[in-house]
Formats: structure tokens, sequence, C-alpha cells
């Protein structure tokens, strides 16, 4: 199984556009320690040539071009100067910095939409999503704890099967007006807004975690040797936001677990036993997205690493 790590930011990216932090104008000013990352997306493959997309990122042009294998190259085998090695797009959640990309593949080119009913329904409700002409790209449900043989919109089999599963979160902040105060709470696992994924081929697993709220006994034991785990990195500490003036809600209120703390995800973990530990979806106020910041070191000493965009890795 090969994987890309597309984007490893959180919304908004880093340096985030309306962001003027130490750390965004050390990012502006090609600070080496500053690497810039796009919106959190990864894609996986199982024979290097068609590709899976977890969460399509606002960014998602822009990190097809900067990955090669992604691009249209050598003909698709039809004659046609318009095709692509991206056969299908998982997504976890209904957050903008997870489906907003799906408008980019809007140029007539088949490939299949996975995602929870609740999230499809998201869609549905929209039609400025009907660009991806659904006579082209099917829209399939995933459904909690069923594993599912990923197929390309021809029903081709693309050789990964993915088994998701509930994590802790929120439904999307866009929702949230209109949404009854218990569909809000801060560790809730409600039905299908926010998944996780468990994608397997030839033996090897990965868990793709980018959004969680915390981390209980079932969470626990589906990250559970793992070959590879990428988990939610977005803030440091709880209160992050509110401390640097950059929001008024915790972490946990905006259905992320915090990297640091008791209950924060190093801690939760060290006792599991996981191949590799990346933190990915990193906001752009979390102190260890700087490679020379003590954060980085402490999380580094614990066994993790921070995901970064272009990275690749083989299982």
């Amino acid at each position: 199984m090969q994987v890309r790590v597309l984007g490893a930011a959180a919304g908004g990216g880093f340096p985030q556009w309306n962001a003027d932090s130490e750390a965004c104008r050390r990012a502006r000013l090609g600070d080496p320690a500053a690497r810039p990352a796009t919106q959190a997306s990864i894609a996986v493959s199982a024979d290097r040539r068609c590709w899976t997309v977890v969460n399509a990122s606002p960014d998602l042009r822009q990190q097809i071009e900067a990955s090669p294998a992604l691009q249209p190259h050598g003909g698709g085998g039809d004659g046609g100067s318009r095709w692509s090695p991206i056969k299908a797009v998982l997504l976890t959640n209904g957050d903008v910095d997870a489906i907003a990309g799906l408008l980019h593949l809007r140029e007539g080119t088949p490939f299949a939409l996975y995602g929870h009913p609740r999230v499809l329904d998201v869609l549905d409700r929209n039609p400025v999503f009907d660009v991806a002409d659904r006579r082209l790209v099917p829209r399939r449900p995933l459904e909690p704890e069923v594993a599912t043989a990923i197929a390309d919109a021809a029903d081709q089999p693309l050789g990964l099967v993915i088994r998701p599963f509930l994590a802790p979160g929120k439904i999307p902040l866009y929702l949230e007006r209109s949404a009854p105060a218990a569909e809000v709470p801060d560790t809730a696992a409600l039905d299908g807004d926010t998944l996780g994924l468990e994608i397997e081929a030839a033996g090897r697993r990965l868990v793709y975690l980018a959004n969680c709220a915390a981390l209980g006994p079932a969470v626990l034991r589906r990250i559970e040797g793992a070959d590879l785990l990428f988990m939610d990195g977005t803030l440091w500490r709880d209160d992050e936001m509110i401390v640097q003036g950059a929001g008024t809600k915790t972490g946990r209120r905006m259905g992320h677990i915090s990297m640091s703390g008791p209950e924060g995800a190093i801690a939760k973990l060290a006792g599991v036993p996981v191949g590799r530990r990346l933190f990915i979806h990193v906001n752009n106020t979390n102190p260890a997205l700087l490679a020379d910041s003590p954060e980085r070191a402490e999380l580094e000493r614990a066994g993790w690493h921070v995901a970064h965009d272009g990275m690749e890795l083989n299982l």
C-alpha cells in the first residue's frame, strides 16, 4: 500500500490567510522550520496506478499539481486527453475542509464518491455539488463497522478494503445553528458526522483519524496494531485558540483532541502498539508545527512525528 500526504494542516492551512501569528510570519518568510502546509488529505493506492483520496480539501487542485502520481500521464487508455488516476474519494465528515475540493473535480472525469449517508445527504441538499456529475460520479454510502471493498466508478476493484468506524466529534460548523443543542456536544459520537477509517491492502492496515474529540476504549481498540496511524493533531492544548486570541472555543468543543495533557493523544496512545504514528490536521496555532519548538521535540521523544505535504510512505 502506497500513501501520500497531500495536505497536513487543519482548516485554513498554514500559513492561514488572515493569521498574523509569529508562526505564520515565519512560514511566509520561508523559514525552513515553519514549513507551509495545505489542508488535510491523503491519497492511498494498492498498485501505484489507481489512487483513492481521503477527504477532498479546498486545496485539492494545488495538491494534485504537487503530486505527479495523481496527474494524468501517458494516456487514460481510451484515447481521450482527459482522465485521472484518482478513482475514488472517501469523505470522513461534512466539514468544508473535507468536501469543498469536490468542486475542483467537476470536469467530466469519472470517480466514485464514498461517505456516510449523513454526509452524502449534506451534498444532496446542496445542488452546487452536482457539478460532479452524478452520471459519472456515483455516490456510495459507507456504513460504520461494515467492510467495503472500494471500487471505481465502473465498479472495478481498487484493492483497498475500508472499515469505517464512528469517532467522537460533532456536526459541521455551518450546520450548528440549525441543529438541536444535543447535537452539538463536546465528545459525542454522532451517527456518522465523524468517521475514522481503517484502510487495508495486502495484509497491512492504516488508520486515518484526522478528526477526533476523545480517545475512548472503542477507538483505542481500532487503532491497536495498526501499521500506520494518522491522528488528529489540531491543537497542542485544549484552550490554545482562546489563549492566543484566535478563537473562543476549546478544542473539545470543536471536536478535536489535543496532542498534550493527560487526556491528549500522546498520553492516551502511549501504551498502544502502533507501527508508525503521525499527527495530521495540525492547526496554524499549534506550536508543534514548528520544527524547532519544544513541543515538536516533546512529541518526537514520545515516538510521534508531524506529517508534511508531499510525505510518501510505503506499507
